[in-house]
């Protein structure tokens, strides 16, 4: 049978129909006709033997719905709405006006469509271990089960069109076709749909069925207010494992309808009418079972790859629910578990440490918990891998350890699967005895996905909270976070400016484009927006001011770069240490202070353009100069005092415990323990000063003083003279050094390391006395002296960077820094 389509169907579309020919019996002047529908994945055949019984009285149509048995096809469309569009026009060429209408399993989705739009044509609707309400399906949840459906056929499809198969696939079931009628299908309009049938519907389900539970069933019927139900001991595929039971009923069904004896929905009682009108009840919802089980299985297992304490404790909810018996859970988040720690130690035996500087596996694993599990395993030894399941933070480093170390795998396997039998069962059972109370205060969303999403996110945030603070280091660590929301000093960028970008959007309308502020350094590529050139803006400055350095293009190569500093530091009379740095950079990304040959190598594999810098003892401060262009000198807008924070050893604490007790290195505590040339764990004697950084930069820990009070005029003439010999200067900041403070307000011996452009800031403003309302006076004023700058020198004829320029300059600049 040909059929034309239209809007989603497939312009013309062969139907595989097997037809039944009519008895000699006419109700009321018509041949009845009996319609059934396949399930997913299946054909006709599923229905052939009980539409030979059927067709004893009546004229049977068994078609394979389009892309299922011999309709193949290409469709834009496979989901149950297309095929009832199809079924619509196999009945218009047919000219079929009244036909009674079988639905098993997914063809029941049919069903319920074709009755909704054909209420005239369709005399009955049978729902034979039909699909219905959503809430019943998979998760119960739409867009989760539409994921699922989603990853499903994506897998399908890589394994009929990706993997060599000679055919062998080509009758498989599990298809393209059944995996698109999923993922095509929207449920969620067939519980209005159904609750709308005005004709009668015959609902015939299996008590034991695993794949559309017998809830269900129930949940039809009660929607339908009219409808009757029948629940027979077997299961899913009733249609061709008892076909007789089931004819013997269809046919006192379908008999009944056509004498009008059939209860229609005008005919349903006030209680059945009242029952339809409520809202669902979750407690209807039936526990996993079958492939549904299954599939919150594999899930499960596959979650605790991502979290084990969040899946652990969702799947805790689960039970809660009701939805999730608890052994199966447990057992789940235990494989789930154990075959992804497993994989860790493998990884450490297999791949060695090379390949933990390499990502996926460097974003999880640092070189100072990897120290710490390292140092912890020796002294304890196969303990440790017990242990390590309970203790935060230590789990995939220890592991990785353990195989690196080459742990014996059978030992290893067994101390952390008594571990995993342990932790697991506690954690599932204590979210699952916890999360109760709470999903009772929930009511009717306490059914949710999406509320067990929420509950498991909360109960896992307390339970990490709660593992932290049980030891001194994890209070210690929990107050350092919370002092870094507090303090705005250490907030990030993006939180920090957001109130300066209204007020730049501002000065760009008052000043007529947005980029003026760029002009305000004409010398300066874009005026040191990003992206400039240190070495270049260096070479501008008077050479015995600038501290020694040397370029290190990329094109030159790791060994190339190695024999040209060697040169640099022979001619130039340099020693080590050096400072290897980014050519291109902001914020002290990516510098290094190289104190060995083999620590300038490492620095020198960078791919980036490098410089290698001459390391200049001495104070640091960052001077901000200003000056209006025709103005005959110009200003000191800002002096930061630069202080390199440290800790001083008392011969009894260990590195981790200073820094953990100190109120201010704490609040960075991972930074400066991750930065230090000795483990954690060793013991400085007393009075010793370990400093905790060496680069002043406030985002690599240097702390930041207001040095407004060291300004002289003699300092003042120095820096003049140096922005004069800079062709284009008139707005930023040098970073510089000075044997010591009485040389650098006498403005002699200044060395500099960096000249910053317009988008530098005033960073005595990241002084710890200095208030927040005081910092956004000196930043709104700094933008506002940029706008003004630039504007002077664009009406002397100075280029504006426009607008989409800038655009991809910021663009770049994030795409270098996340490479």
């Amino acid at each position: 049978m040909v059929v034309d389509g239209h809007d989603r169907l497939a312009r013309e579309t062969v139907i595989a129909l097997d037809e039944r020919p009519a008895p000699a019996i006419a109700v009321n002047g018509k041949l009845p006709v009996v319609l059934l529908l396949h399930g997913s994945p299946g054909s006709r055949h599923e229905v052939g033997d009980l539409a030979g019984l059927l067709n004893q009285r009546y004229r049977t149509l068994a078609p394979d719905l389009p892309g299922f048995g011999a309709s193949r096809a290409h469709l834009p469309d496979y989901s149950i709405a297309a095929h009832a569009d199809y079924m619509i026009q196999l009945l218009d060429a047919l000219a079929i006006d009244r036909v009674h209408v079988i639905g098993f399993s997914m063809g029941g989705g049919v069903g319920i469509e074709l009755a909704q739009r054909e209420r005239q044509r369709v005399q009955s609707l049978t729902l034979l271990a039909s699909i219905g309400a959503q809430e019943y399906e998979l998760f119960g949840d739409y867009r989760l089960n539409h994921a699922v459906h989603g990853a499903q056929l994506a897998g399908l499809w890589g394994l009929h069109r990706l993997v060599p198969h000679f055919g062998w696939l080509d009758g498989f079931a599990l298809d393209i076709p059944y995996a698109r009628n999923f993922y095509d299908t929207d449920q969620r309009p067939l519980r209005e749909a159904l609750g709308g049938l005005e004709m009668p519907v015959l609902i015939l389900h299996g008590e034991s069925d695993l794949l559309v539970p017998v809830a269900a069933a129930r949940e039809h019927h009660r929607i339908a207010p009219h409808s009757e139900l029948i629940v027979y001991p077997s299961n899913h595929f009733m249609a061709f494992l008892q076909p007789e039971t089931l004819a013997a009923d269809l046919h006192d069904f379908l008999r009944r309808v056509d004498d009008g004896k059939a209860r229609r929905r005008g005919a349903a009682t006030q209680d059945r009418l009242a029952a339809a009108a409520r809202a669902l009840d979750p407690a209807t919802l039936p526990r996993a079972m079958g492939p549904t089980l299954a599939v919150w299985l594999l899930l499960i297992a596959a979650a605790t790859l991502v979290s084990e304490d969040l899946t652990c404790i969702a799947t805790g909810l689960l039970v809660a629910q009701g939805r999730l018996g608890f052994g199966a859970g447990v057992t789940a988040c235990f494989v789930g578990i154990f075959v992804g720690d497993l994989a860790l130690y493998l990884a450490g035996r297999w791949l060695g440490r090379p390949w933990l500087n390499r990502a996926p596996l460097k974003w999880f694993i640092t070189e100072q918990r990897l120290a710490e599990s390292s140092r912890w395993f020796e002294r304890r030894g196969a303990a440790v891998i017990f242990l390590s399941r309970f203790w935060p933070g230590m789990r995939l480093p220890t592991y990785v350890v353990a195989g690196l170390l080459r742990t014996s795998f059978s030992r290893f396997a067994l101390l952390f699967a008594l571990a995993v039998a342990v932790w697991t069962p506690v954690l599932v059972g204590g979210a699952a005895w916890l999360g109760r109370p709470w999903l009772e205060l929930a009511g009717s969303a306490r059914h949710s996905v999406w509320w067990v999403v929420l509950m498991a996110a909360i109960l896992a945030w307390m339970l990490a909270t709660l593992r932290q603070l049980a030891s001194y280091r994890g209070r210690r660590l929990w107050r350092g976070r919370w002092c870094r929301r507090l303090r705005w000093e250490f907030w990030p960028r993006w939180l920090f400016y957001s109130p300066v970008l209204p007020w730049i959007a501002w000065l760009s309308l008052r000043h007529r484009g947005v980029g003026v502020f760029t002009a305000a350094n004409p010398g300066m590529p874009e005026g040191g927006f990003v992206g400039e050139s240190k070495a270049d803006i260096l070479d501008a400055l008077p050479a015995e001011t600038v501290a020694k350095f040397l370029r290190l293009p990329a094109s030159e190569g790791c060994e190339g770069r190695e024999e040209a500093v060697r040169k640099f530091v022979a001619t130039r009379g340099l020693e080590l240490p050096l400072v290897i740095k980014p050519d291109v950079g902001q914020r002290g990304e990516g510098v290094t202070i190289a104190r060995t040959w083999a620590q300038v190598r490492q620095a020198l594999g960078s791919p980036r353009d490098l410089i290698a810098q001459e390391f200049v003892p001495g104070v640091e401060v960052g001077i901000f100069y200003v000056r209006r262009p025709g103005d005959e000198s110009g200003e000191i807008f800002s002096i930061t005092e630069k202080e390199l924070p440290a800790v001083r050893g008392d011969g009894e604490s260990t590195l981790e415990q200073l820094v953990l007790s100190d109120e201010r290195a704490v609040c960075l505590a991972d930074l400066y323990l991750a930065g230090l040339d000795r483990p954690p764990d060793a013991v400085p004697a007393a009075g010793e000063r370990v400093p905790l950084t060496e680069l002043g930069t406030h985002c690599r820990g240097a702390i930041f003083r207001d040095g407004s009070a060291l300004k002289t005029p003699a300092l003042e003439a120095e820096i003049e003279r140096l922005s004069r010999a800079c062709r284009g200067f008139y707005f930023g900041r040098y970073d510089l050094k000075a044997p010591s403070l009485d040389d650098l307000v006498a403005g002699r011996h200044l060395r500099v390391l960096e000249l910053n452009g317009v988008t530098s800031e005033a960073t005595h403003i990241y002084d710890p006395s200095s208030g927040l309302l005081a910092a956004y006076r000196v930043l709104f004023r700094q933008w506002r002296l940029a706008f003004e700058i630039g504007a002077a020198n664009r009406n002397r004829g100075a280029a504006v960077t426009p607008l989409r320029r800038l655009v991809q300059l910021a663009l770049g600049h994030v795409l270098a820094r996340s490479s």
